[in-house]
Order: C-alpha cells, then structure tokens, then sequence
C-alpha cells in the first residue's frame, strides 16, 4: 500500500491520507472515503492523464483509491495529482511525507483550483514546515506562506520525476519572501510584523484629546469602544485609524487572517495592518454573523478576527443583530449551523461602535439646538440593551472641533505607546491581550493596589457594577498601567478607568 498526503476544508480543515492498492481482479477504479462526484469523477482524468505516457501503461487490476478519515466528506478536483501519482508509482519506493494538490487536464498537465490557496493558508495554520508539490501557477503565491518548502511541476511526467530524480526534486524548488516579513521583531522570544504604514493618520483629527487617549487604551488592550458625539465630530475617522496603531500581529494571526479573508475573496494577501470591517447598518444578519441557505459562509465578524468590526450608527442596527452580538463578544467564537454544513470561526475583534447622542445628533452640541423631545432621546438611546453596552469596555463622549483646536499626536506617536504596553503584556507571560483575558487571568494579572482596591469598592456600590463590569474596569485599568510601564494598577488607573464607563 502507497500514501500520500492532502487536505481538505469542511466545517474545517481535514489533513487527508490518500492510500492506494492493487488488487488481481477485473480491472477497475474504485474511489472510496467518502468523496464526492468531483473527487470520483478524478478517475476519468487520472486514466486519462496515466494514458498520455508513453512509457506506462495501467495495469490489468482492479486500483482501489481509499480517502481517510472515511467519515469526513470530501471535495475537490486537486486531489487528482496524488491520486495519479500512486497508481504511477504503485511499483516504486519514493518518501510519503509530501502534500501533494493539483488538478490533471486529459493531457497530464496540471493547473490549481480556486479554493487551493485557501486551503494552503488553513494548512499553515495547522502545520509546520510542511513539503508541498503543487502546479506551476500557485507555486510563487504559495511559496509566499512561511514555513512551507514548496515545490512545483508543471504536468504529471514532472511529478513522477520529482519523486524519483534528487537532483530534479531540488530545481524544482520554489523560494519566495513576502516584504512584510523582511520587517520582523522579537518579543520574548515571539516574532510579530509591526505595521509602518501609516495611510490613515490621527494627525488628521484636530483636538479630541481624551478620543485619542481612548483609542490608544483601545488598541493597546483590545478593548470593545463606543464614541458617541454630534455628526462631524470625528468619530469615524477615528474608528478608521485604529488598525494602523493596534499592536504588531503574530505570523500566526497574519496566516488566519489571509485565511479567513480568502474565504470572502480570491485575491486574499499579506498584510501588517489589522482587518477593518464596516458593515452598513442595513446589511442582513446572515452578511454579518455569516451563513446562506445551504452552505455555512463566512459573516463579517470572523472576517473582523484580529482586526477591527466597526458598526456605525449603531442604534440603526436591528435589534436581533445587536443582540446576536453577544456571542461573539463574549465567547470570541461564532457558529454557524446549517443542513449541509456547521462552522465554528474566531472572533476575537476589537468592536468599534458610533452614535450620536439622539436622533437629530445635536444633544451635545453647543452651536446647534437639539430639537428631539425627552421621549424621542430615551427611545434612541434605549435601542442598545443593556447586557450589549455591559459588554462595552470605554465609553467615549466627543464634543464639537472648535477654531481654535490643533492637531497634535500622530498615528505613529500613538502607535508606539501601544507597542510598548504591548511589550509589557507579552513580557508578563500573557497569551491574550488585557481585552481578552479570562477570569482566571483577570484574577493573575489585575494586581492592585491597596488604595486601588478601594476605590473599586466604592464603585461598586455607587455604580452598581456587575461583575462583567467590574472585570471590564480591571481590564482597562491594567492596559493604562501597561501604558505607564507599572507592574500593578494604581488609584489613579481606576479612577480613569471607571471615568470610561457610561454612566445611564
């Protein structure tokens, strides 16, 4: 019996062994494992590409091609290339730790399909230091993936001779860098990839300094933000800017992110800068949480995984969207269950949300009078619940920009006070951001302060905090202690914490 190996994406990615053997029997093929039509339809292309050799000829038994795990359903042309090269070298001795993808023409030649590059990126996520043959056209996009040794051919005749010449094997070898990774920087020992560009710059937004205090706490710790302010005030802009100063993604968080968003598009790349997502408060639910009527499809908040989901005029949002927002902001995870399929994706974004302060947006503004009755504000402002603004760490009210306010911190100034309390919650062992930290490390790494412990007794009492609230309260005032370089939360970090709290 002869293996090799491939993968495939269900509700997620399945490693796949493709062992093959030959039986003294009435010739035939038989694909087994649970395939589908495409897959055994690879039998006609198989014998088809194997007749194009001169010098082989398919043998007078009966080829059995089994697809294990046999309870995992599978689909895709690119498992012809390993299934040919089995039957090929059925006779041979050659090394079986090889993903082999591509997809034969009649004629032996090999070309990709559109869901490879999406299933490479999941592979990536998965296993490291894999050795892959694919076809010709994918392998430079391919060889851009760190961690792969990829090699390439360009039909079934070179792929028989890449298993069997070494000297072959090794000019078939593809080497390719992406540039964001000539920029790399080491954190105790874990390499991230810094964002140096720059394009959408908080310089732009003049004044609105405790906006930009907010934003820095924000992004340094992961922190859910809601800005609320009159029309014009500077709340998307700000919202927009987020990703270019959020802390350096690990090469991990790079791969998924590609991943995910090859998902949404074909033309998925690299990038240092963290996913932004901004769906239109009419968008549907499925188009947001993901789903369809059959298949299980990626929504914008997995697509927001590791980035930014930011909702504008947040109360025109429906009510069951907000509402199903709970999940992901909470358990970081969405799933989504259809007939043909269930899918589980990662949510661990940072959620942005603007709203003016009632419906004709002039309640705060000093220039302008606001002409919406009590009734009308209460209605407005009570279209966000609750247990969602409990789930908001820093509530952030915006005031007007007046002649006489100056643009003063850049992005880039903003970005490295962000990095530096980065570093520090890296150096101290954590594996999430301050936003994301469980109870138990909530408990591990929120030290306070005896002064600190009871102003936070106070609160409690006076706020009537939840203990989601009090929790969010830590948190924040951990990553404004990250940004003082302070091993432990002072007085002073949850006083400013606590003032980040919407107060209704």
């Amino acid at each position: 019996m002869k293996s090799l190996k491939c993968a495939c994406l269900g509700s997620k990615l399945h490693i796949i062994d493709i062992e093959s053997t030959l039986l003294r029997a009435l010739p035939g093929f038989e694909i087994v494992g649970l395939a589908s039509v495409t897959i055994k339809e690879a039998a006609t292309r198989v014998k088809s590409a194997l007749s194009a050799l001169k010098d082989f000829s398919l043998p007078a038994m009966k080829i059995i091609i089994n697809l294990s795990p046999s309870d995992v359903k599978k689909d895709g042309s690119y498992f012809d290339l390993a299934i040919a090269l089995l039957v090929l070298l059925q006779k041979e001795r050659f090394d079986s730790d090889y993903f082999v993808f591509g997809e034969l023409g009649l004629d032996g030649r090999l070309r990709s399909s559109a869901e490879l590059f999406s299933i490479l990126l999941f592979l990536s996520t998965q296993v490291d230091c894999a050795k892959i043959l694919l076809p010709k056209d994918i392998a430079l996009k391919a060889a851009m993936i760190p961690n792969f040794e990829i090699y390439a051919v360009e039909n079934l005749a070179q792929a028989r001779d890449f298993f069997l010449n070494d000297e072959f094997r090794q000019s078939c070898k593809v080497k390719a860098a992406h540039p964001i990774f000539d920029n790399v920087i080491e954190i105790s020992g874990r390499k991230f990839v810094p964002n140096l560009n720059y394009e959408l710059d908080f310089i732009d937004i003049k004044g609105q300094e405790r906006a930009k205090r907010a934003s820095v706490i924000a992004a340094a710790g992961m922190h859910n933000i809601l800005f609320e302010g009159s029309p014009g005030c500077g709340k998307s802009m700000s919202a927009k800017r987020l990703p270019y100063i959020m802390p350096p993604q690990s090469l991990e968080e790079i791969l998924l992110a590609s991943a995910y968003e090859s998902l949404n598009s074909n033309n998925s790349d690299f990038s240092a800068v963290r996913s932004f997502r901004s769906p239109h408060h009419t968008s549907t639910r499925s188009s947001i949480f993901g789903g369809g009527s059959g298949m299980a499809r990626i929504g914008e908040v997995a697509l927001a995984n590791g980035g930014v989901l930011f909702f504008d005029e947040f109360p025109h949002f429906g009510k069951q969207i907000l509402e199903s927002l709970r999940e992901p902001l909470e358990d970081y995870k969405i799933n989504i269950s259809r007939v043909n399929s269930k899918v589980s994706y990662d949510t661990k974004f940072l959620f942005v949300a603007a709203m003016n302060p009632c419906p004709c947006g002039n309640l705060f503004s000093k220039n302008s009078t606001c002409i919406c009755s009590d009734k009308e504000i209460a209605k407005y402002q009570n279209t966000i619940s609750g247990p969602i603004l409990d789930r908001i760490d820093i509530y952030c009210a915006m005031g007007e920009i007046s002649e006489f306010d100056e643009a003063t911190l850049s992005s880039k100034q903003m970005s490295d006070m962000v990095l530096n309390a980065f570093k520090n919650q890296i150096n101290r062992g954590q594996s999430e951001l301050n936003g994301k930290l469980n109870d138990g490390d909530i408990a591990k790494f929120c030290i306070l302060e005896s002064q600190a412990k009871e102003v936070l007794n106070r609160a409690i009492s006076i706020y009537n905090l939840s203990q989601r609230g009090i929790n969010k309260t830590l948190k924040v005032a951990r990553t404004i202690a990250d940004l003082r370089n302070c091993d432990t939360i002072s007085k002073a970090d949850i006083i400013e914490s606590l003032s980040y709290r919407m107060k209704r």
